[in-house]
């Protein structure tokens, strides 16, 4: 036997690279020697980041079948072998709860809880035959914080955090290890999908929440480096690297100064007073 197959390259599966986090981690751990898969929804993402020299696959997290075809691929160009998989994949859909449709609010379900959870699944058996591995979650500061106006994906990250709690200590032994990275404010596209997402979806005219709503419009359309605390998706790389690769990764890794603060004051304050916190810094954005 080779040495190449007796030891083949860490392999990591990647969702939502078709831009931000995805596309900088992607990148950043084929740098390091790690096997990338990256993977995006879209045909023409697909192509471009096979253009960029990665080993790209198109995964819908949608859709049950797009994702058991991911994996089979996946098994198959590997030996039935995966390190590791980061679960970044998400979209954001704006909207006050009482405007959002059991259906709206599914498919927001679909794509940030109910697909990574479907992909997650699919890859276990993978890694208990092999004895260990990695799954990385990414989550969000809201994913423990509610703001208004973000209830759908505040829903999908809540449930994603609490999945992914319980799912770290039934693998305990396991050699598989589960971490959250609970990012902040990061150079992205999420705001401009967020704000397509809104104009399908809302109608605002119609709404009790129409007059924030242009607040919400104005802010969306604004560039998201604008917003308060944002940093580049390299810095959520830098913890991505230490849970994929550190002997003892975290169980969870804050992201920018608001997920560090919001988590600090959480455990400090009531919850009225923590919500005056969250209600004065939407306030501060839209002005």
């Amino acid at each position: 036997m080779s040495d190449a197959s007796a030891n083949p390259p860490r392999s990591l599966l990647v969702t939502g690279c078709s831009s931000g986090i995805g596309h900088a981690a992607a990148h950043a751990m084929a740098a390091r020697g790690w096997r990338v898969f990256a993977t995006a929804r879209g045909e023409a993402d697909v192509a471009r980041l096979l253009e960029e020299g990665l080993e790209a696959l198109p995964l819908d997290l949608a859709s049950s079948v797009s994702i058991e075809a991911a994996v089979e691929i996946v098994a198959e160009r590997t030996g039935g072998r995966l390190t590791a998989l980061f679960n970044n994949g998400a979209y954001g859909q704006p909207g006050a709860v009482e405007d959002l449709s059991r259906d709206v609010l599914r498919a927001q379900l679909e794509t940030n809880l109910l697909g990574t959870h479907e992909l997650t699944t699919r890859v276990l058996p993978m890694m208990r035959t092999q004895g260990h591995g990695r799954i990385v979650q990414n989550s969000s500061v809201l994913g423990f914080a509610a703001l208004p106006y973000r209830g759908a994906y505040v829903c999908s990250k809540f449930a994603l955090e609490g999945l992914t709690d319980t799912l770290r200590q039934e693998l305990k032994g396991s050699g598989i290890h589960v971490s959250l990275i609970q990012p902040g404010p990061i150079t992205s596209r999420f705001r401009e999908n967020a704000h397509r997402a809104f104009l399908a979806n809302i109608d605002a005219t119609r709404s009790a929440h129409a007059d924030t709503y242009r607040q919400v419009e104005a802010r969306l359309a604004s560039q998201e480096g604008k917003a308060p605390f944002t940093l580049g998706p390299e810095a959520v790389v830098a913890r991505l690297i230490h849970a994929l690769e550190h002997p003892r990764p975290k169980p969870r890794y804050a992201v920018t100064l608001p997920t560090h603060l919001f988590a600090v004051l959480k455990r400090v304050l009531t919850t009225r007073g923590m919500d005056r916190v969250l209600l004065r810094s939407t306030r501060d954005e839209r002005e």
